[in-house]
């Protein structure tokens, strides 16, 4: 989490410690997360034809497999199982970082980011 994460998340418990969100308008009522004031006029409706048709873009369907396989690691206990879905793991990770154009973020990864700190605090030492 970055220092303006950090900061704003800490605004938010305050302001909830102090009820300043008690008394707001659409208290208890379900949010409307479908906005699309973000999306150009023109292609709102192939948007939300994609959305209806349960299309979801490829890095997110990878990242979603990552975390699901995660998740079914935590519950294995056969090592030969455990760890052929490691390798799954691992390969669809490289995949996924192979097909950003963007760095990785190592924060979704907590359990990555503590071996590469530890990698570089090696080598570094060495």
């Amino acid at each position: 989490m970055n220092i303006f994460s950090k900061i704003a998340d800490r605004k938010i418990t305050e302001a909830m410690m102090n009820g300043e969100f008690d008394n707001l308008s659409g208290k208890g009522k379900r949010l409307e997360l479908e906005d699309e004031t973000w999306i150009p006029e023109d292609l709102r409706i192939t948007y939300r034809l994609l959305r209806n048709a349960g299309y979801v873009p490829p890095e997110i369907e990878l990242r979603n497999e990552i975390i699901s396989l995660k998740n079914l690691l935590d519950t294995l206990d056969d090592d030969k199982e455990r760890l052929k879905k490691m390798r799954e793991l691992n390969y669809r990770i490289m995949k996924l970082n192979l097909s950003r154009k963007k760095p990785l973020i190592l924060e979704d990864f907590p359990l990555y980011e503590e071996r590469v700190v530890e990698k570089f605090v090696s080598q570094k030492n060495s």
